[in-house]
């Protein structure tokens, strides 16, 4: 279904010539085909999101370096990018909704202490699928498994 999308606004983007939006779905259909010749098999919504997530991390390393060489405008290209690539992701949990399904994970392994954070982490991962950050996750969870 997200490929679909992705198909269909890369149409759409054709159509309004609107380039920066055009090429920022061209790379993620192009890292999508990738990934699925390299399985061998088509990618599931998950490993999607996941290559989107991956897509969007690459950006913000680009932003960060291009701040420090001084490149404003190149910059601010990457910054939009982000934007329309996180349109394709499902929507954020709110940080009190993150907090309520780690602390529900917690009971349901009975976690005490950090030896339990692995197995915690995992099962949070699997239940947000795609809808948090793995760095918002692990801070709240470190915090309360103190």
């Amino acid at each position: 279904m997200l490929k679909d999308i992705l198909n269909n606004d890369l149409k759409k983007y054709m159509k309004e010539k609107n380039t920066l939006a055009l090429n920022a779905v061209r790379s993620i259909i192009s890292e999508i085909k990738n990934k699925e010749v390299e399985k061998g098999a088509g990618l599931t919504e998950e490993e999607i999101i996941q290559v989107i997530k991956k897509q969007i991390k690459m950006r913000e390393d680009s932003i960060e370096q291009f701040e420090k060489a001084d490149r404003i405008d190149l910059a601010e290209k990457e910054r939009k990018e982000v934007e329309i690539l996180q349109s394709y992701l499902p929507e954020q949990l709110s940080d009190e909704e993150l907090k309520k399904i780690i602390e529900e994970t917690i009971s349901e392994v009975n976690a005490t202490s950090k030896k339990d954070f692995g197995k915690v982490m995992k099962l949070i991962i699997q239940k947000v699928q795609g809808r948090a950050d793995g760095k918002k996750i692990s801070e709240i969870l470190s915090t309360l498994l103190n």
